[in-house]
């Protein structure tokens, strides 16, 4: 990729390219690095758009025979371009609607996690709830927050905090109340109410369903604020070079309130990403979420919103224990293998029926043990339907064993991962690893493990459990450093890998995951003109100036939907 440009060239134009041609392009980005992500022609100098597509990638000197009167002409002055990046699994809906709460997601330390807090507290005292996300196991003694610790900061009305992996709640006090949880209360199925050991009160934590006893009461924006936020959340993206995500997971009550946002916003014309949704399929009634997955694709197909597929949850997550595992947790062995929130044959059957219907099957697995059933289950599918084009996917895919990793390129099926859930912050170090034990962390977030055996990885950010800053997740696919660069080394630094790979599973790997490669996902004569111009040539430059690079102009259909003012 560092060769010299003009090798990538084709040494004879084809005749096709010797005249003039007409009519000229709308646009030429022109005078920088390309990178296409299209193996024909990996690296060029210029690209030119018309009618929302694009109509040449090659030299600049080629790209002046598609200038006309009208034609808008932009120097990249050696900026680099890449494909626009492709979230591949976030929660647009879920990001928006936390933009209007507490954000802790960069406080690592109790303190400061209260005195955020606090502030919001204080500075919003008519809300009747104190809302936030973000918060990191590692950031208590003991790796779980008490309500106690809420309380001294909200004691006033109630209050709750989801952790970083939406999978662990924390309420103080007055939340419990009005969500009746007391030592008698039973736990949910498939949830957890932590409790004091010696008085069998509940602590604050809770795990999984539990979470939803609190959940439930907390009020949502009206429809109108929620649109506001909704616009406010594509600017965010647009800002980080991102033009396409893959949803992962709608209830029925979530299709009801937020579809009709983005149709919405596209019906004005400022729905500035492409958007693909799933829908969550339930292990109490899966052939009613089967069916109503077929129906929404159905209704969707075309268009920048579109229904793709189902999404279950195999298992929960290694920090609270509850990610299924082969063996037993390694900190505390009593605590036994996790909970898997489906049962073999019933996931089995499930996915055997979504695939027969022909959806795409999203299953969040983080543990050996569920990312083994997921396996099984798209296996056992294939086995039964016969041969198609799939593409199913793992969710997470934390730790792998070993013997499972060949199967994705075996199976198609698609490595569906964020890397900035490895973040070697103190929650990783001191919680994740110590929880699964030296042996499965070497294996931790195994993404060149997965890439040399031949599978496909398709990358995202989890928004709103990690910031979608493409930037972010860049720096620590290759490097596996927090934004302050440690460890010095790298956490498990033989599973990083090359800025260009990363790169690719952000684009190209990420369109094919959603069945989007036809359209976008590279730089090529007549695909969508979905593309990035960068501040600087990460390619070119050290793993740690990836985190001083921004997007400086963003289109979708060769219209900016984000320009820096900076971008001349």
């Amino acid at each position: 990729m560092r060769s010299v440009l003009l090798a990538v060239m084709p040494a004879v134009l084809p005749l096709s390219l010797l005249t003039a041609p007409e009519p000229p392009a709308d646009l030429i980005l022109t005078g920088g690095k390309v990178w296409t992500a299209d193996a024909s022609c990996p690296v060029a100098q210029a690209v030119a758009v018309r009618d929302g597509k694009i109509v040449f990638v090659g030299t600049d000197k080629d790209a002046a025979r598609w200038k006309g009167k009208k034609t808008q002409v932009v120097p990249l002055r050696g900026r680099l371009v890449t494909p626009g990046f492709e979230d591949a699994h976030m929660h647009v809906m879920s990001g928006a609607r936390n933009l209007d709460r507490i954000d802790l997601t960069d406080e690592t330390a109790l303190p400061a996690i209260q005195e955020r807090i606090r502030r919001f507290a204080k500075a919003n005292p008519a809300s009747p709830w104190v809302l936030g996300r973000g918060w990191v196991y590692g950031s208590f003694p003991g790796g779980l927050p008490t309500r106690e610790q809420l309380d001294a900061v909200v004691p006033d009305r109630p209050a709750y905090m989801d952790c970083y992996d939406g999978h662990t709640g924390w309420a103080n006090s007055r939340a419990l109340v009005l969500a009746g949880i007391t030592r008698d209360t039973k736990d949910p199925q498939n949830g957890t109410i932590v409790r004091d050991p010696k008085t069998g009160e509940p602590t604050g934590a809770l795990k999984e369903a539990a979470g939803g006893l609190v959940k439930d009461l907390l009020p949502e924006p009206d429809p109108e604020r929620h649109y506001a936020l909704l616009l406010q959340a594509l600017e965010l993206l647009n800002r980080t070079g991102i033009t396409a995500v893959q949803d992962a997971g709608w209830t029925s009550e979530e299709v009801a309130r937020y579809l009709p946002l983005l149709e919405r916003a596209r019906a004005a014309g400022k729905l500035t990403v492409r958007v693909r949704l799933t829908f969550d399929v339930s292990p109490d009634d899966p052939a009613t979420g089967v069916a109503e997955a077929v129906r929404l694709r159905d209704r969707t197909q075309g268009g920048a919103i579109v229904f793709g597929g189902m999404k279950g949850y195999v298992d929960g997550v290694i920090e609270s224990h509850t990610a299924a595992m082969l063996t037993p947790y390694s900190d505390d062995p009593a605590l036994g293998r996790g909970m898997p929130r489906w049962g073999p044959a019933v996931l089995d059957r499930a996915v055997a029926a979504a695939d027969k219907a022909g959806l795409q099957v999203w299953l969040h697995a983080i543990g050996d043990r569920g990312i083994r059933m997921a396996l099984d289950a798209y296996a056992g599918a294939a086995a039964q339907n016969g041969a198609r084009d799939r593409r199913h996917r793992v969710e997470h895919v934390e730790a792998v064993d070993a013997a499972d990793v060949p199967r994705f390129a075996a199976l198609g099926a698609v490595a569906s991962m964020q890397p900035l859930h490895a973040n070697p912050d103190q929650n990783n170090e001191e919680v994740w690893e110590r929880n699964v034990g030296p042996e499965r962390a070497r294996r931790g977030f195994a993404w060149r493990l997965i890439e040399q055996a031949g599978g496909r990885i398709a990358f995202g950010s989890d928004w709103p459990v990690v910031t979608p800053d493409v930037f972010r997740g860049l720096y620590c696919a290759v490097a596996r450093k927090t934004r302050e660069g440690t460890p010095a080394g790298g956490w498990m630094p033989q599973s990083a890998v090359s800025v260009e790979s990363a790169l690719r599973h952000y684009t190209i790997d990420a369109a094919w995951a959603g069945f989007g490669e036809k359209e976008r996902g590279s730089l090529s004569v007549g695909k969508r003109a979905d593309l990035v111009v960068l501040s600087r040539d990460i390619l070119a430059e050290p793993p740690e100036e990836i985190l001083r690079t921004r997007a400086l102009f963003t289109l979708l259909d060769g219209k900016p939907v984000w320009r820096d003012p900076s971008l001349e």
